[in-house]
């Protein structure tokens, strides 16, 4: 049974069955209390009327037991019930009951060595509860008929809503995901996932935005390295030249080649991070050699820039984590604050321990990130302001990976600066 309202039918039918059937039992079981009760306190009545008139009768009759138990049963005129006087095993006197039924309810009185006992067939009370039966039967279809078109009608209703729900998702596709689910004076219930679902449309068209931007740029920044490769080969098989042009342009060629490589491995590592894919190698490892290697290797497009670069990262600081990433991320916040440092300015490693964990900080002198800017710096592809061009060699994926290796250690990554002063990087990293 695939159906909803099929189900929720079903569920109702089967409870609202035992309900009644619960009922049904209870009802009949205190309606036979009460019948046998009602019998029992009229026989009690009756033998205590003849417990309270026989010893008069014998008093009256002078002894005579038979004729005194005689008259005290004519006297009672009983409602088809029968009364026997006993003394000892002799009976002195009984009534023929009107019944022949065996099944009889009995109630008896001690009056001295005289026993007054009362009984009464039981069918009467069959006959009542037999009445009950037949109509607990002939209404137990009748209801569960009516209960079954209740349940249906108001499982239909219950779920029109959501049929209206779901018509209108189906006419949304990854073309119109900016399209939100309306559906007005619904239940609770129903708004809660109308709203979860508008929700889940907002991330999808936030992803599929960000994927369709994402594709965009990066073909946009493989066209350029891509189209100086195809131009430089084309000039140099154009003609025959000499060896320091082939030269020349083959180091061009090499030069573009690299920075396509760059971009792609960079590719590759968020595609797969995005996948979930990575997995950290971890390590124990001295995090200040880590920082003063990274100083060491940029050392030399620092000096070609003419910028100051110090490095704070005495005294042993042991960390576990993936090296390798930590390295990557290190030496992209270096390049980064080298690349936009203008001549003559400073850049600034440092890394220090802090309660429960480590903290790197990258600080340089540079042009500085504008206020509207810094909270997306760290977007893929996203250079802040017309002076982060890609003249200076970037793709805008480096922050990306700085923001992705700290987050999955369990760390953060923040950013301050001021336009002309320069941007300070921020890098907390728990220990594991």
């Amino acid at each position: 049974m695939r159906s909803l309202r099929a189900q929720l039918t079903a569920l109702y039918l089967a409870f609202f069955t035992l309900l009644f059937a619960v009922f049904s039992v209870f009802l009949y079981g205190e309606l036979a209390r009460s019948l046998a009760s009602h019998v029992d306190g009229r026989l009690a009545s009756e033998a205590d009327t003849a417990a309270v008139l026989f010893p008069d009768e014998l008093h009256e009759m002078q002894g005579d037991e038979l004729r005194a138990a005689r008259e005290v049963i004519s006297e009672l005129k009983l409602h088809g019930d029968a009364v026997t006087i006993r003394k000892g095993e002799r009976v002195l006197a009984t009534s023929e009951p009107q019944s022949a039924d065996i099944r009889t309810r009995r109630a008896s009185r001690a009056v001295r060595e005289y026993v007054v006992e009362v009984s009464a067939p039981v069918d009467a009370i069959e006959a009542e509860l037999a009445v009950v039966r037949r109509v607990i039967l002939v209404a137990l279809p009748l209801i569960l008929l009516a209960a079954g078109i209740g349940g249906y009608w108001l499982a239909t209703r219950g779920l029109r809503p959501l049929e209206r729900v779901a018509g209108q998702a189906r006419r949304i596709t990854e073309t119109n995901l900016e399209t939100r689910l309306e559906i007005a004076g619904a239940a609770e219930e129903v708004t809660a996932l109308v709203a979860s679902f508008n929700e889940l449309l907002s991330r999808l068209d936030q992803s599929f935005a960000t994927m369709r931007r994402f594709v965009a740029d990066a073909s946009h920044e493989l066209r350029t390295p891509v189209a100086i490769i195809r131009g430089e080969a084309d000039v140099a098989l154009s003609q025959e030249r000499g060896a320091t042009e082939y030269r020349e342009s083959l180091g061009i060629i090499l030069d573009e080649s690299r920075r396509v490589s760059r971009l792609i491995d960079d590719l590759l590592n968020l595609a797969r991070a995005d996948s979930g894919r990575v997995m950290l190698h971890t390590q124990g490892f001295y995090l200040n050699e880590l920082v003063a290697e990274c100083c060491r290797a940029v050392q030399g497009l620092a000096s070609a820039r003419t910028v100051q670069l110090e490095c704070a990262a005495c005294g042993d600081l042991q960390f576990t984590g993936d090296e390798e990433l930590l390295r990557r991320l290190t030496l992209n916040l270096l390049e980064n604050a080298i690349r936009y440092t203008p001549a003559g300015g400073k850049v600034s490693a440092s890394v220090q321990r802090e309660d429960g964990g480590v903290r790197l900080v990258v600080a340089d002198t540079g042009i500085g990130i504008a206020a509207g800017d810094r909270s997306r710096v760290f977007e893929r592809f996203y250079r802040a302001g017309e002076a982060r061009s890609r003249k200076d060699g970037g793709f805008g994926l480096g922050l990306a990976i700085v923001q992705w290796i700290a987050e999955s250690h369990r760390g953060t990554v923040e950013c301050a600066s001021q336009v002309g002063e320069g941007s300070r990087f921020t890098v907390t990293l728990p220990e594991s």
